[in-house]
């Protein structure tokens, strides 16, 4: 509403806008190819906060020295960057993770993790507040454990395959909720004031970010924080909010003078006018809560703003996004293991035609791909937090855990599980119809993931575009030329120094002699997918760069190309990850899980049919495991089989 009480005719006309000089090429790139200037500028703002959270690494461990960078542009595949030997214990932290693991465990036996409104109750998130288990990620000088995410991570896995909710409450409060931003952009008052707090358990942690218009696109942002004196009034609507209830402590997004800004939030014990909970029916996250929040003139001290040094609010938002990407990809190789549990009984039971599906080929075939879908999994989550660990950004490298985990999960719970369990799926108490949705939302969690998809491929091409496309760009501006003509010797005058460089770019890598990687040792099949998987990403660079050249200013719009190379470049990381991981394990049959995955890979990106070798092994492995071999279901507890029959 406006405040504005003079009259129409005392209000003097606005005089017509200047346009706003771009801050990079890439803005002027999004003007050139035809954007409207309000796309160019929220474009530009999500360009300045990616460039933000950079400066936040050192040189060695961004972008373009990342694993995935080096290896399509440099050709390089460090060995130490791709395989990561798992970290070493830490006694403290360790105490705190059995701990936590046997209240659940009690809690889950005795039927008394859900309430009466089928969620988690606050006795047992008390219980493991107790256990040390909200403190495991806060440094041990505000209480916490300070367990190291490399060991950490894993123990999510652990977690899930006896309650994925719990485990995902754990990447709630210590990933994107308020302790890694506090952690990371608080000062040692903020520090102080909320950490021993959060690692207690005595108020647990949120993150507020969507809003009903501003998910993918956090530029549209709209709840807003207003300077009072010492304090912000906050006015607008949060959607989707996980573990939000009164007494939460949450990081806030909002807008404090028109740009984004994080403000922790302790939430009064009982909704106010000012604080209140919007519900709705939300199948996914049924087990803990979710709401909407709304804000009309709620007061927050200046002092509970973070303010990251040269950033905003997307740069704190961006920054704790990786370590809930990859304690995701944990969760799912937990929920995995859990609906492995769930088919071996199920399948040895189940007799069709005088005999148990657990000698079919079909069912074989199933447990052996989940096998390898879980050992992905767990290749990813065992390299992705060992990069975080060392101090990489990472970005690139959690984005293919996220994609990879949650569309795992989704196809083992339809293609495998459900299929496997047929009818009896639905039934209520089941696995699977308790819990499909649950199965499935992780698509949409951290980001939905072609758009994540999108993102990893603007990461992996921002530096080859600055180099190479960048100075033709601008030099393309600054002769007038909207779209030169190479055959027109004048164009390609006034263009020949950036093109020269791109040209010897170009041909260096058209004559670039092939080598092999330096590999750790390896057994034979691992080998070959790995040295499949280098020499692909090593050819990725050439093309990607084609596109780049083909499309030009027009790229930003070529959603499905960006996609369908985004897409191979991650199956390429996802082989060349798992087979190390895979091929230096001791046990057998995670070999062979590992080695059926990368096949089923190279398939699907050569085009190349099944062969009966290919399902003589997969299904080997399906018989090997349905005989409780493997160890990939060690201590996990199947469900009950529902409405059993006589035999």
């Amino acid at each position: 509403m406006s405040t504005d009480t003079r009259t129409p005719e005392a209000v003097l006309p606005e005089e017509p806008a200047k346009p706003t000089p771009p801050t990079s090429f890439a803005e002027e790139a999004l003007r050139m190819g035809g954007k409207g200037a309000e796309e160019v500028r929220r474009m530009g703002a999500v360009d300045a906060a990616d460039d933000q959270v950079e400066t936040l690494f050192a040189d060695k461990y961004r972008t373009n020295a990342s694993p995935v960078h080096q290896a399509v542009w440099d050709a390089s595949v460090p060995a130490e960057l791709w395989s990561m030997p798992p970290p070493p214990a830490t006694p403290e932290a360790d105490v705190v993770m059995k701990n936590s693991l046997a209240v659940v465990r009690r809690h889950r036996d005795t039927k008394t993790i859900l309430g009466e409104d089928g969620k988690v109750t606050e006795h047992v998130l008390g219980e493991l507040g107790d256990a040390g288990y909200w403190g495991l990620l806060v440094g041990k000088e505000y209480g916490g454990s300070g367990a190291p995410f490399s060991r950490f991570a894993p123990f999510l896995t652990e977690m899930a395959t006896i309650d994925p909710t719990i485990a995902g409450l754990a990447s709630v409060h210590g990933c994107i909720g308020a302790v890694d931003p506090v952690q990371t952009f608080g000062t040692e008052a903020q520090k102080r004031q909320w950490l021993p707090e959060l690692a207690s358990g005595r108020r647990l942690s949120a993150f507020a970010l969507t809003e009903p218009g501003a998910g993918s696109d956090l530029t549209a942002l709209r709840t807003t924080a207003v300077r009072d004196g010492d304090e912000y009034i906050v006015t607008g609507e949060k959607l989707f909010i996980t573990n939000v209830v009164p007494g939460r402590t949450i990081g806030l997004v909002c807008l404090i003078e028109g740009k984004p800004a994080v403000l922790v939030v302790d939430l009064p014990d009982t909704e106010t006018p000012e604080f209140r909970l919007k519900n709705y029916g939300l199948y996914a996250l049924k087990h803990c809560h979710n709401h909407g929040i709304l804000f009309d003139g709620f007061r927050v001290p200046v002092t509970n703003r973070l303010d990251p040094v040269d950033g905003d609010g997307l740069t704190v938002a961006y920054h704790g996004l990786n370590r809930g990407r990859v304690a995701l990809c944990a969760n799912a190789a937990g929920t995995m293991r859990l609906m492995m549990a769930d088919m071996i009984p199920w399948a040895k039971f189940r007799v069709t035609y005088g005999e148990p599906i657990a000698k079919r080929e079909l069912v074989r075939r199933r447990l052996g791909h989940l096998a390898g879908l879980i050992v992905g999994c767990d290749a990813l989550v065992e390299w992705c937090a060992g990069l975080l660990d060392r101090g990489y950004r990472g970005e690139m490298e959690c984005i293919v855990a996220k994609i990879f985990g949650s569309e795992a999960q989704k196809e083992a719970a339809v293609e495998l599980h459900m299929k496997t369990h047929g009818g009896r799926a639905f039934l209520h108490g089941h696995l699977f119809g308790d819990n499909v949705h649950e199965f499935l939302a992780p698509c949409i969690y951290e980001g939905e993931g072609e758009m994540l998809g999108m993102a990893l491929f603007k990461s992996l091409v921002k530096q080859h575009g600055r180099r190479f496309f960048e100075p033709i760009g601008k030099t393309m501006q600054a002769a007038g030329l909207r779209k030169p003509n190479m055959l027109n010797p004048a164009h390609l005058w006034k263009l020949k120094a950036p093109l020269w460089e791109y040209s010897k770019w170009y041909a260096g890598q058209t004559i670039r002699w092939p080598s092999k990687p330096e590999l750790p040792s390896l057994p034979r099949e691992h080998r070959a997918h790995a040295e499949f998987a280098t020499a692909n990403l090593r050819k990725m660079a050439r093309e990607i760069s084609g596109t780049m050249r083909k499309h030009q200013l027009k790229l930003a719009d070529r959603q499905c190309r960006m996609s369908e190379l985004s897409s191979r470049v991650q199956s390429f990381v996802l082989m060349l990850c798992t087979s190390l991981y895979s091929g230096r394990q001791e046990n057998e049959l995670i070999r062979k899980a590992g080695d059926g995955l990368c096949r089923h890979l190279t398939r699907n990106l050569t085009g190349t049919r099944v062969s009966d070798r290919d399902l003589r092994d997969l299904t080997e492995l399906g018989a090997a495991i349905a005989e409780g071999h493997g160890d990939l279901t060690k201590g996990v507890e199947p469900p009950p089989i529902l409405m059993p029959y006589k035999q």
